[in-house]
């Protein structure tokens, strides 16, 4: 009944026309974002995080969330309507989507994405509220030397799954932990890698950091692809499935709920990987498989509802043990440390009534969502009208503005284009950014946490092993960055030959 109680008052504090604002304009902005192709979740956070940093912490992160699944719908529009993603995600719609819409069905798939995502979506929302105080309360059991492990863990599944190279992934990683820690040093006060520079005594700007890997980089490498034909809006009609299709559909809604809620709880998983899983899962259990790829609303259907319930599921270890699953909630998470919060287990006793606040805006989240996206489809499409230069200047100006606005300082604008550069060269050499910003954004908590291992020990580092909890968790980590290597070395003894 306390978890009751406490979710009411959470809509109590999420129905008060402020907050029914901002999460109503952060899923039209996600919903922008969405439809934008290459932007993405991840960049699209990034960029709009300065609009947040002056509003109320609950109202900023109510707004942020609704971006971020915003963004996960609106992908759909373009993978249905163009036959482009506008975002990774969104892919594997595309085979199925746009033979929808050659079948003069566009306005089905949309409003069956759209069911989909938002039953997905509340589903996960759901098994949020319902682990949220036990996972919490076994978090207020865990010391700095489990949470330190528990950091670990949450790297080494994420640099394990992150690229092809593992080399270039931990490459990715040290980065992101050099740049944490440039600032005042928290336990010795001295300055740590400011270079003579003052501006640098509070540390590199997150969001500028944030806004200049993700957001200028994309921008810098985009190349124009081929033109997308252009569709006229679907008529209401269309926009009805029919009972058949609504038949077929969900049982393809409840595996892909399924699915993305599971994976969703693994650090390292990203949506693209629930969505591409569904689709395998309708491949395999599909009564009407034959007609995937040819137009089957199982293939919009089951990816779709994966992606959104992998969305709010992420959100679960975020809240109740501060691990961020993927480097979009790694963002959220960095919106969260600014605002004053800390995600974790402190975060329903310190700050109750805004964690469930938060909680509450989901599942209002995702009714806007499902009552904005259906009848709106034709403007989002004629998003995509407008002139690539134009799109690209008005996105780059937008990224100045807010780099500018988070200390109305020019040093923030010149951090923040540095770092896009630092992020084409990365792309370019085909380091994954995703380490980077996750141990960006871990490695002070990281640091604070080895440091209060050290002096609970006396400086004795056995104080990881000597601890069941953190002991297992080390254990767990290596086994993560080992088992890749472990894989590397099989082929090649496959490959020896037995008489050499």
């Amino acid at each position: 009944m306390d978890t009751l109680n406490e979710l009411l008052n959470g809509f109590a504090a999420a129905l008060t026309w402020q907050n029914l604002l901002f999460a109503f304009l952060g899923c039209l902005l996600g919903t922008v974002i969405g439809v934008l192709p290459g932007v993405g979740p991840v960049a699209g956070v990034a960029l709009l995080i300065p609009l947040t940093l002056n509003l109320d912490p609950a109202g900023s992160i109510i707004m942020l969330c609704a971006i971020f699944y915003g963004t996960q719908y609106g992908g759909t529009i373009t993978s249905v309507l163009l036959n482009t993603p506008g975002e990774a995600s969104s892919a594997i719609t595309t085979i199925d989507g746009y033979a929808m819409t050659k079948l003069g069905r566009a306005g089905s798939a949309l409003t069956i994405a759209a069911v989909g995502s938002f039953i997905g979506g509340s589903i996960a929302t759901i098994g949020l509220v319902a682990a949220a105080k036990p996972l919490g309360e076994l978090g207020l059991l865990v010391g700095p030397p489990e949470f330190f492990a528990l950091m670990v863990v949450g790297i080494s599944l994420l640099v394990a799954l992150a690229g092809k190279s593992m080399v270039k992934a931990l490459i990715s990683g040290a980065l992101g932990l050099l740049i944490s820690m440039v600032g005042i040093d928290p336990v010795a006060g001295a300055p740590r890698f400011t270079f003579g520079m003052d501006r640098l005594l509070d540390g590199v700007s997150f969001v500028a950091v944030i806004v200049g890997v993700f957001g200028l980089s994309e921008i810098l490498s985009y190349r124009k692809g081929a033109d997308a034909p252009l569709v006229h809006a679907p008529g209401f009609r269309s926009l009805l499935p029919t009972r058949m299709e609504w038949r077929r559909s969900a049982p393809a809604i409840a595996r892909g709920t399924g699915v993305g809620f599971g994976l969703g709880l693994v650090p390292g998983m990203t949506g693209s990987v629930s969505s591409l899983l569904s689709y395998v899962a309708e491949k395999k259990f599909s009564r009407h498989r034959h007609e995937l790829g040819k137009g089957a609303v199982e293939g919009v259907a089951g990816p779709e509802t994966a992606n959104n319930a992998h969305a709010n599921a992420a959100l679960i270890p975020l809240f109740t043990l501060g691990i961020p699953a993927s480097p979009t909630i790694a963002v959220l998470m960095g919106a969260f440390l600014q605002q004053g919060l800390t995600p974790g287990p402190s975060l329903f006793t310190e700050h109750s009534d805004i964690a469930w606040a938060i909680i509450a805006s989901l599942f209002i989240g995702n009714v806007l969502l499902l009552l904005l996206n259906v009848p709106l489809v034709g403007l989002w499409t004629s998003i995509l009208r407008v002139p690539a230069p134009i799109l690209t200047a008005l996105i780059l100006l937008f990224m100045v503005i807010g780099a500018y606005t988070i200390n109305f300082s020019v040093f923030d604008v010149f951090v923040m284009i540095g770092f896009g550069l630092l992020g084409l060269a990365l792309r370019h050499l085909e380091i994954p950014l995703a380490p980077m910003v996750l141990t960006l954004v871990l490695g002070p908590l990281m640091e604070r946490s080895l440091r209060e291992s050290l002096e609970i020990s006396q400086g004795d580092f056995s104080v990881f092993l000597s601890r069941p909890i953190s002991a297992v968790l080390i254990a767990v980590g290596l086994l993560i960055i080992c088992s890749p290597l472990l894989k590397l070395r099989k082929p090649k003894a496959l490959t020896e030959d037995p008489e050499a």
